[in-house]
């Protein structure tokens, strides 16, 4: 969530309060205009501050219209009963909510038997906040496990982890939290996530685990998860280095299941240790729920585990987070009670099919170079051509947004720094009628944007709306 670093005073000032707001008189009923960074004095009518709030959040853009976030932005009527009726239920009260407790381990069997455990029964997991959360989690256990494999030698030691430059910035918070060294692969030439072999070549005897990304924010593109395996494998065969694996699949543990099954990448590889997901990504729910699973209670060191009563019983719980609603955690379950798996394939394939036809119609303009084609993650990353001197990506992300389409550019890392793209990421809702009128309104402007005398876009940081 974003840091409040305090408000400067040129910004205090009053509401103003619409006289037609009072509810019954508008003189007598209505407040006083309330200061905007202090509590005020008096109460007033709730449909008078329902109203000064609803005004406020008018300004906000249209969520469907996001293709910078990945988070779902629509959901099922029916869904959103059950939220309402459970957003006022405490996750952690496993003792006193019982039934919501019992959905969020039948969520970790089932995600357990999709991502082949050895013996869904035995893998062991838990809800989080997001992706964020069940990746401290998961990066938590690897230094734990790495520390007792290694307690004649740390604290004096120094853990790494090795990743892809690409990985979202939730690692690099881990590896600054916890005092993790982040040995990061750079990109190279057209490859934009890890390279096995490169990342085998980092590894040491300090190496707490190596992240592989099912599905990268900057390109949407698969790492070769079981590529890493075999690269560590060898490793380990020449070393004698044993060296675990966390996928990070926020996004593609909730796509590759369904349309590619034949895609080994999960607990099929007796390497990956742990996996984490956002059940509010591609899992469809909405925010904020995420989903952590260790192959079995080996993979999670039990020290790391607190237990609370449960039906009379041992409930273990492992969060960084305490209360928060259960609302998230039922609608997971309700989504996979309501599509099942020829459901979820379904959605999946209809996002994947409306982001191959966009980004062939983006090719087309001309004007673009397709970096990714949206058929591994329903996303895809493209820049200008070559030929293209008179706009750049932030200019098209710019003028974009004057139709209210939120598509971020942005500048890759280390070693491509001299590249920029745009990206779109198709989500449930994102129909193909949509994308159409997005299709129609980059044409609309190319022929502004050809005229250019060069490209316009001073503040870069201003022109996109994508923060990883």
């Amino acid at each position: 969530m974003p840091f409040s670093e305090g408000t400067p005073r040129t910004r205090e000032r009053r509401l103003s309060v619409n006289p037609f707001y009072g509810p019954a008189n508008p003189l007598g009923d209505m407040a006083e205009a309330p200061p905007t960074h202090r509590l005020p004095d008096p109460p007033m009518a709730p449909a008078t501050a329902h109203q000064l709030v609803r005004d406020e959040l008018m300004l906000d853009g249209n969520a469907r219209l996001n293709l910078a976030t990945f988070v779902t932005t629509w959901m099922e009527p029916e869904a959103g009963i059950l939220m309402a009726e459970c957003r006022d239920k405490n996750m952690i009260d496993k003792d006193e909510y019982p039934r919501t407790a019992e959905l969020e381990r039948r969520c970790v069997a089932m995600l357990a038997d999709l991502w082949n455990a050895p013996d869904p029964a035995t893998a062991v997991g838990c809800s989080t906040t997001g992706s964020s959360e069940a990746c401290m989690l998961a990066g938590m256990a690897l230094k734990r496990r790495w520390a007792k494999r290694n307690a004649d030698r740390y604290p004096g030691a120094r853990p790494n982890l090795v990743m892809g430059v690409n990985v979202q910035v939730c690692w690099d918070k881990f590896c600054n939290f916890w005092e993790v060294e982040a040995r990061l692969v750079p990109m190279e030439g057209e490859r934009f996530h890890l390279d096995p072999q490169a990342a085998a070549e980092l590894c040491d005897e300090n190496t707490i685990g190596v992240v592989g990304i099912l599905g990268s924010t900057f390109d949407g593109s698969y790492e070769p998860i079981a590529d890493l395996c075999a690269a560590l494998d060898a490793l380990q065969e020449r070393t004698g280095l044993d060296v675990p694996v966390h996928v990070d699949g926020a996004s593609g543990a909730m796509v590759a299941p369904f349309l590619d099954e034949d895609l080994v990448w999960d607990f099929r590889l007796p390497r990956v240790a742990s996996i984490n997901t956002s059940g509010h990504k591609y899992g469809l729910v909405y925010p904020g729920v995420g989903w952590a699973l260790w192959r079995d209670a080996e993979a999670l060191p039990e020290e790391l585990v607190f237990r609370v009563n449960y039906l009379g019983g041992d409930m273990p719980t492992f969060a960084l987070n305490f209360s928060r609603p259960g609302a998230q955690v039922v609608a997971q379950y309700y989504t996979f009670l309501r599509l099942g798996r020829q459901g979820y394939r379904a959605v999946q394939q209809a996002a994947r099919d409306v982001a191959t036809e966009l980004a062939g119609r983006v090719e087309a303009l001309g004007d673009f170079r397709l970096l990714t084609r949206g058929d591994e993650l329903p996303v895809f990353a493209f820049t200008t051509a070559p030929d293209v001197t008179a706009y750049d990506v932030f200019d098209v992300s710019r003028r974009l947004r004057e139709s209210g389409w939120l598509v971020p550019a942005y500048t890759f890392p280390a070693n491509r720094e001299d590249l920029s793209v745009l990206r779109v990421v198709c989500r449930n809702g994102f129909s193909a009628d949509l994308a159409e009128l997005l299709a129609q309104d980059l044409e609309r402007l190319l022929p502004d944007l050809r005229r250019q005398p060069r490209p316009l876009t001073e503040d870069r940081g201003a022109a996109t709306s994508f923060h990883h």
